[in-house]
């Protein structure tokens, strides 16, 4: 499927899903073997943010920053955000035993305007970039997201309407609504 110049994966259409951090905690801040995937001009932002989230990041977190920077190329060759012990991402800060992302938390306060790696904010939803400059957009299934996936279907939340806000910064309120309207065709014609 296809909006405007985005390929979409119909599971972003079909599958359910909605984030249920009392049960997870945040773990995606703290899972996986590499960061979150950023792009050059998020890196600067980050850079710009630092003095805002400096105090609220692990001593471990800051020597990570301050020996190879914000992010670093992944063996993929992606741009991702730094990672402390190999997997937690260096901007994770705690709130009892829930992960908070340092960004968002900074933004949040008003001590910021960056929010965080869109990457992050489209989670579960992964972008791709081919080599001719088309863009997909596709659904990724990781396990520590099991209760966001129960949560959704419980709810009824298809993965595009989740990530309503997310999708319209990163495509524009124009493409978010050529989307729902495929989805409700799609919806109508009992394909979905």
């Amino acid at each position: 499927m296809q909006v405007g110049d985005v390929l979409i994966s119909p599971d972003i259409l079909t599958e359910r899903f909605c984030c249920d951090y009392e049960k997870c905690k945040g773990a995606c801040c703290i899972e996986g073997n590499a960061g979150a995937p950023v792009t050059l001009d998020e890196i600067g932002e980050i850079e710009d943010a630092l003095d805002a989230v400096w105090g609220d990041l692990s001593a471990s977190a800051q020597s990570v920053i301050d020996r190879q920077g914000v992010a670093y190329s992944d063996p993929e060759g992606e741009l991702v955000t730094s990672i402390v012990h190999g997997k937690d991402c260096v901007f994770t800060c705690y709130d009892g035993d829930n992960c908070l992302c340092a960004l968002e938390k900074a933004c949040r306060s008003g001590r910021s305007k960056f929010m965080k790696p869109i990457s992050c904010s489209l989670y579960p939803i992964r972008v791709k970039k081919f080599s001719n400059g088309t863009v997909g957009l596709n659904y990724h299934r990781w396990d520590i997201c099991r209760d966001a996936i129960v949560k959704g279907r419980q709810l009824d939340v298809p993965v595009y309407k989740f990530l309503r806000e997310p999708l319209v910064r990163r495509f524009g309120q124009e493409w978010y609504d050529e989307l729902c309207a495929l989805a409700n065709e799609l919806h109508e014609q009992g394909m979905i």
